[in-house]
């Protein structure tokens, strides 16, 4: 690491450098809580105890103010405050602490909760996502004070369920606005377009959320004795679901729009392929461009069905079905309105009239960012230090982070910005996640200039 011309050239990615070694052990401290914000899947003591830890390393660096906050969701989201000199701006760094969780234990090449070194990555679950975001954070601080100190006030916080979705910090904002006003938010959980390539995240879709139960007969029957006449459950909401996409895969739900388009940086189709493991063989859906699908355009996904499995299935006709349906919703329309069209054409849809119940789940607003600020010009500056040659992209999520327009909408004049680690390679979410640390290195380099950078920014 230390042979890269930023490193020879630059004091502050010299201390980034030789401050990894430290960073990969606390990483790996990090990774070995099981903190999945889901007592009905790990111990809750397992979350207090990665809170404990972030506690601590925020006392260890000179937080004041470190508090473990108790929010609405049962859960805990870690706060301290870092004073800058008089005057300075306050940026209020993000991450998070939960995760999701493994998935296959056994399809994992290494313990998920064991950070593991292989091919120059770093294996283990949150190693990208977001535990990494919260080293992230701390490493720039620390190059910082080694050349002069944090020249802005600082707040940190560091959430526990926004895997879960609970809402829990959300809600403990709204309660507590004045906790945490900042001039700019950096939150550190998205990533690079694809490493190497410095960029930040613009917009984020919203996410709305309905379980779709569709029940038929009082009680299952016998398929040879019934079966062609009785009505099926299972067969009605298949019915259902596949109505709400089109013969291409499109998402279809009557009356949202659908057919808007991205104009930020290109994602070429085949590079979308390998990033997704598409099989050889078998087409992506939709129309338009990648950028039009993911980032601009609503997506529907079904995330569970409720039906008997594979094994151990008699043969029924099913009186009951359920299903949990996610629709992604892109910038410029409303959740709420989103999730009602969405009801909406469930309800028009089920066959052979069927009855439907409909439960609300949960619910986040789009996000889009001023790209023209200072805020975006500092750190357009910080990337090209640390990332030499290159020039800063935006790019969308096409995944949500709820607490974003939270803040947004509590400090609408902060300006926000997206980073992290979460690059394609790092397979958030999926067995084997991982993290690049050459990506942890830069995107710390980066934090501390952009610190710099924005102390000293014109204001509007």
């Amino acid at each position: 690491m230390t042979t890269d011309p930023i490193a020879e050239a630059d004091p502050i990615a010299q201390t980034v450098a030789s401050l990894m070694p430290a960073a990969r052990t606390e990483l790996a401290e990090l990774v070995a809580f099981t903190s999945v914000a889901d007592p009905d899947q790990y111990p809750k003591s397992e979350c207090e105890a990665a809170a404990r830890w972030i506690a601590g390393a925020l006392d260890s660096e000179g937080f004041e103010d470190v508090e473990i906050l108790d929010t609405p969701d049962g859960t805990q989201s870690v706060y301290g405050r870092l004073a800058g000199p008089e005057g300075a701006p306050t940026v209020l760094l993000y991450a998070h602490y939960d995760v999701q969780p493994p998935l296959d234990e056994a399809a994992w090449d290494s313990p998920p909760f064991e950070l593991t070194e292989r091919d120059g990555r770093w294996y283990g679950r949150g190693a990208a996502d977001c535990k990494g975001g919260v080293i992230m954070h701390l490493l720039a601080l620390r190059a910082l004070k080694a050349h002069g100190g944090v020249p802005v006030t600082v707040k940190f916080i560091a959430e526990g369920s926004e895997e879960q979705g609970g809402g829990g910090l959300e809600r403990y904002a709204e309660s507590h606005p004045h906790l945490l006003t900042a001039d700019t938010i950096v939150i550190g959980d998205t990533g690079n377009f694809r490493a190497g390539v410095p960029t930040v995240t613009a917009t984020l879709r919203g996410m709305a959320m309905l379980s779709v139960q569709v029940d038929t007969l009082r009680g299952n029957l016998h398929s040879g004795q019934f079966g062609g006449a009785a009505p099926d459950a299972l067969a009605a909401l298949v019915r259902v679901l596949d109505s709400l996409r089109g013969e291409d895969g499109s998402t279809t739900i009557d009356g949202l729009a659908s057919d808007a388009a991205w104009d930020g940086i290109t994602y070429e189709e085949a590079d979308f392929r390998a990033d997704a493991a598409v099989l050889d063989g078998v087409e992506l859906i939709g129309d338009g461009s990648v950028g039009d699908r993911i980032w601009a355009r609503p997506a529907v996904t079904v995330l569970g069905i409720d039906c008997p499995p594979v094994v151990g299935a008699t043969p029924s006709v099913q009186a009951s079905a359920r299903a949990l349906v996610s629709l992604r919703v892109p910038p410029g329309q409303d959740a709420g309105e989103a999730k009602t069209l969405l009801r909406q054409h469930i309800e028009r849809h089920v066959p052979w009239g069927a009855r439907v119940t409909i439960e609300d789940g949960g619910q986040g607003q789009a996000f889009r960012a001023d790209t023209s600020s200072a805020a975006y010009t500092a750190m357009a500056e910080a990337m090209a230090v640390a990332y030499p040659g290159e020039t800063m992209r935006t790019a969308g999520q096409g995944g949500s982070i709820p607490l974003t327009n939270t803040l947004a909408g509590l400090y609408p004049e902060a300006e926000i910005l997206l980073i992290g680690l979460s690059e394609p390679e790092a397979r958030i979410h999926a067995v084997n996640e991982s993290v690049d640390p050459e990506e942890l290195r830069r995107l710390s380099v980066t934090e501390a200039h952009f610190l710099r950078k924005y102390a000293t920014a014109p204001t509007a």
